[in-house]
């Protein structure tokens, strides 16, 4: 996975723990992953990108243009996307590296392996979803045809993803070394468009975006975003977010939950991080790091 992929936190609470109070799961060992949580962005991201649509799902003819999207010196504004995409991309190279090491002859790993691959099917397919619904209206309703392309891709990570819950089901009713290590370069494949695709995203959609809408008309398509997503969907998300979000952020999400859903955030968001990180979420958010404990 090299450098696409996040490590895993270090010290004893790791995020492929059961999940901690408040923080619901597909299955007890493996919690879904993520909507969109915005944030103010560092990154003005120009365009330049071949707007081709992706070959034919889990084909290995290569994308053209990735390397046409560059990152320009930071602005800070509103981004839809940073939040989101950094739990997804977290969620999916943790369900990567549980579909490498899989073993089809134990049960209780394909079930555990599988159940969580649902549930990062299933973010994915909210995602789209929920940009779908929101993001690509407002792109379009300023910047006719800005988002068309993107659109177009997210029609192949439906079928995509259907695909995947097929292989998925036919690797529990009859598991083998062949069917696990399809299922994985196949979830690979899909891993690789998703990054791709969300680097446009908060490239040139992002810029789109800057240049049609002022930061108070993009924290009200967040507001409205975020009003779609329920209770039990939030925590779920939380749960690949926290960990996978940089400490300013994590502090800036949790901060920015009502008071009364602040403090079991908070108790889950201790078991999903290792010591250092926690310290510094509880400084920032004025706690102690330890119960009853009163730092200087």
């Amino acid at each position: 996975m090299g450098r696409h992929c996040a490590e895993r936190p270090a010290g004893p609470h790791r995020p492929d723990g059961p999940a901690p109070p408040g923080l619901k799961s597909h299955d007890p060992r493996h919690p879904r992953g993520p909507p969109a949580l915005a944030r103010q962005s560092d990154g003005a991201h120009p365009p330049g990108r071949n707007t081709a649509r992706h070959p034919a799902p889990f084909t290995s003819t290569p994308r053209a243009g990735f390397k046409e999207i560059p990152m320009t010196t930071p602005t800070h504004r509103v981004d839809l996307y940073a939040h989101i995409h950094k739990a997804l991309r977290l969620a999916m190279c943790e369900t990567l590296r549980q579909l490498s090491s899989l073993d089809p002859a134990d049960p209780l790993d394909i079930a555990a392996t599988l159940g969580q691959l649902d549930a990062v099917l299933d973010a994915a397919q909210h995602h789209v979803e929920k940009e779908n619904r929101f993001v690509h209206p407002a792109i379009e309703a300023r910047r006719a045809g800005a988002s068309a392309a993107i659109e177009a891709e997210h029609e192949e990570h439906l079928d995509s993803i259907g695909t995947l819950r097929a292989e998925a089901a036919a690797l529990r009713v009859m598991p083998s070394a062949a069917a696990a290590q399809r299922l994985y370069r196949r979830f690979a494949t899909f891993v690789a468009h998703n990054f791709e695709h969300m680097a446009v995203e908060e490239s040139r959609h992002n810029q789109a975006l800057w240049a049609a809408y002022t930061d108070e008309e993009l924290h009200a398509l967040h507001g409205r975003i975020l009003a779609s997503v329920g209770p039990q969907e939030m925590s779920e998300i939380l749960r690949w977010m926290i960990p996978a979000l940089a400490p300013a952020e994590r502090a800036e999400v949790i901060g920015g939950l009502p008071p009364e859903v602040q403090a079991p955030v908070m108790a889950s968001a201790r078991a999903l991080l290792n010591d250092a990180a926690w310290g510094k979420l509880s400084r920032a958010m004025g706690q102690a790091s330890v119960p009853g404990l009163v730092e200087a």
